[in-house]
């Protein structure tokens, strides 16, 4: 007996590389017994023992690749027309051996962004979806979501291209279908986070990344969490990651069914919907994103996030179910629900007057369709427990009639304002009829709308100081600065040419814009809201309009400066198209204005 080798005489001559998977995971000492070692025993875990001697595939390798065969084999069964695609084994383990180091999910610039630790290939590929033992690789087809004369022939850049088939095989055992990997997903909210406002979306992003790590039934909801992936992927052009947009979009438009079957978390729905419209919008597909517009302004409106109804009101959703739209326990949550109706009161505002429909949601005098939400403010301020108080008076109607709350000078507030300016502006310019005498009612509205519109102005930080507020208060205040002069635009500019003084104000709301962009950086570029692209144009418009008026009735005046004013909104329009493709017709559009000079 006291010959025979001891156990851990047998560890120590264990060859480099010899131990199993799991041991060389822990950095724990093996003694390389099969089928399973003493520490996996010891552990419980003998069926997760598995070796990598190079001689054959594990026991998981042979499981996925088996799995992925029969997922394939149904597939050809159910489409004759199905192009079989390759399935590769790659070592799961290459990068725990090799010598580079982990990346960094903590910033926006990470090296995990590179093409070789993208999730996917990069360049003109197919998409490719990993898993840890088999890669399956699946032809690209044209997007049929994608109409002509979408981003790519702007660009240049291969459109994202849908998945035919996307085997389960794909995601872990514990993972939905709709959730990415815990790294990719922490890394797709870090890429986001510096956008969320830039998105319309306020949320405390520190709690929803932590969520990630709760059960699936304490996170958010699918269809926002792919809704956040996509626009990552989207703000990430021409990085790699921009060529995975379509893969989120389609998780996001296949979760958005469920989500409203299970009515439990509405108020993810309308954040989705929104985010889901503003990428359409932005990327000049006006269609879907109106539709999408239109949903959610809906649901707000259904789900009374306008307001602050007793719960009787809400028996439809707060009774025999749990629903993210009963009282909620604590500010926080309370203050989300405030800011989510107010994210979908500045799309269904702004973009309204973009695509020439009706606003969805209502502000009339009664109380059932009026806007009585507390004015937004900083998710900060909800998360240290600051909150208004329940107020019966109008918000949006008392502030176009002069009124003036201490709770509305906040940011997200201003950017509030602004957008109800623009479109109250628009609603006003709509109603004259050229072929009738303008009546006195709407000169009064008018006027009073202006005051309204120089009293608000005042309230904003001067376009040329905002270098000493945060950056994402930054791009709020130039919003806020571009909604409000192009609320002036679209006062006047519907009878400009035929009353001198409306000319002269739009000419000068014009002039406005031209100083705000001058304030502009090049970084400020990535970070702007879509909707500042339709404002620019109306700039442009107007400048053009000057210049065919002065080129008609006066042409021995001097117009370099409007020349001028036409080079800077077309540089302005020209960097923000590489963004948002909505922006490109216009640009064509100033671009032979100026040719013909």
């Amino acid at each position: 007996m006291a010959n025979k080798p001891s156990e851990s005489g047998i560890q120590s001559t264990l060859q480099r590389g010899k131990a199993c998977l799991r041991c060389r995971k822990r950095k724990m000492r093996c003694d390389g017994q099969k089928p399973s070692c003493q520490q996996c025993a010891r552990a419980k875990k003998a069926d997760g023992c598995e070796y990598d001697d190079g001689k054959g595939k594990t026991r998981t390798q042979i499981l996925r690749e088996t799995i992925a065969k029969l997922e394939q084999r149904i597939r050809e069964l159910e489409d004759p027309e199905y192009i079989s695609p390759s399935i590769t084994l790659i070592d799961p383990h290459f990068h725990s051996r090799s010598n580079s180091s982990s990346s960094s999910f903590g910033s926006p610039e990470s090296s995990y962004l590179s093409a070789s630790h993208s999730p996917f290939p990069s360049g003109n590929a197919s998409p490719t979806f990993i898993t840890d033992a088999v890669v399956i690789h699946t032809p690209s087809d044209s997007s049929p979501a994608s109409p002509p004369g979408s981003w790519t022939q702007h660009h240049g850049i291969p459109s994202p291209s849908p998945t035919p088939f996307v085997p389960e095989v794909y995601f872990d055992d514990h993972q939905s279908r709709f959730q990415p990997p815990l790294e990719l997903a922490q890394m797709l909210l870090d890429i986001f986070t510096p956008h969320s406002r830039q998105c319309g979306l306020e949320v405390h992003m520190g709690h929803l990344r932590e969520s990630l790590n709760l059960p699936a039934s304490q996170q958010r909801h699918p269809v926002l969490m792919n809704a956040i992936y996509l626009w990552a992927c989207f703000i990430s052009r021409p990085e790699p990651l921009s060529q995975h947009e379509e893969h989120y979009l389609q998780h996001a438009l296949e979760a958005l069914p469920e989500a409203l079957r299970s009515g439990d978390k509405v108020v993810d729905v309308i954040q989705a919907s929104c985010l889901l419209s503003l990428y359409f919008l932005a990327n000049g597909r006006l269609l879907e994103g109106s539709y999408h517009a239109s949903s959610a302004a809906s649901l707000a409106v259904q789900s009374e996030l306008s307001g602050r109804p007793p719960l009787e009101l809400q028996g439809w959703s707060a009774d025999g179910m749990e629903s993210d739209l009963k009282p909620a326990l604590s500010d926080m949550r309370e203050g989300e629900r405030i800011l989510a109706f107010w994210q979908v009161y500045n799309l269904d505002r702004c973009w309204s007057v973009v695509l020439r429909k009706p606003c969805i949601i209502p502000d009339k005098s009664d109380s059932r369709r009026s806007i009585t939400s507390p004015w937004p403010q900083d998710i900060k301020d909800y998360e240290n427990g600051h909150i208004d108080t329940v107020s019966s008076l109008p918000t949006i109607r008392s502030f176009l009639s002069g009124s003036v709350s201490a709770s509305s000078f906040s940011v997200p507030a201003l950017r509030v304002k602004a957008s109800a300016l623009f479109a109250h502006a628009d609603h006003l310019s709509a109603s004259w009829n050229p072929n009738a005498k303008t009546p006195s009612r709407l000169s009064e509205d008018m006027q009073s709308l202006e005051h309204t519109i120089t009293l608000f102005l005042s309230t904003l930080i001067p376009i040329n100081q905002l270098d000493t507020v945060l950056p994402e208060e930054r791009h709020s205040l130039i919003m806020a600065h571009t909604l409000a002069h192009s609320a002036t635009i679209h006062l006047h500019r519907s009878f400009a040419l035929d009353d001198a003084m409306s000319f002269e104000k739009s000419s000068q709301a014009s002039r406005d814009c031209i100083s705000v962009i001058k304030q502009i950086s090049d970084r400020d570029f990535a970070y702007l809201e879509p909707i500042i692209g339709p404002c620019w144009w109306s700039v442009a418009d107007i400048i053009i309009r000057d210049l065919d008026t002065f080129e008609t009735s006066w042409p021995l005046v001097d117009r370099s400066e409007l020349r001028n004013d036409l080079g800077v909104i077309l540089y302005a329009m020209t960097s923000l198209s590489t963004r948002f493709p909505v922006v490109a017709p216009a640009v064509s559009k100033v671009q032979k204005r100026l040719a013909s000079q």
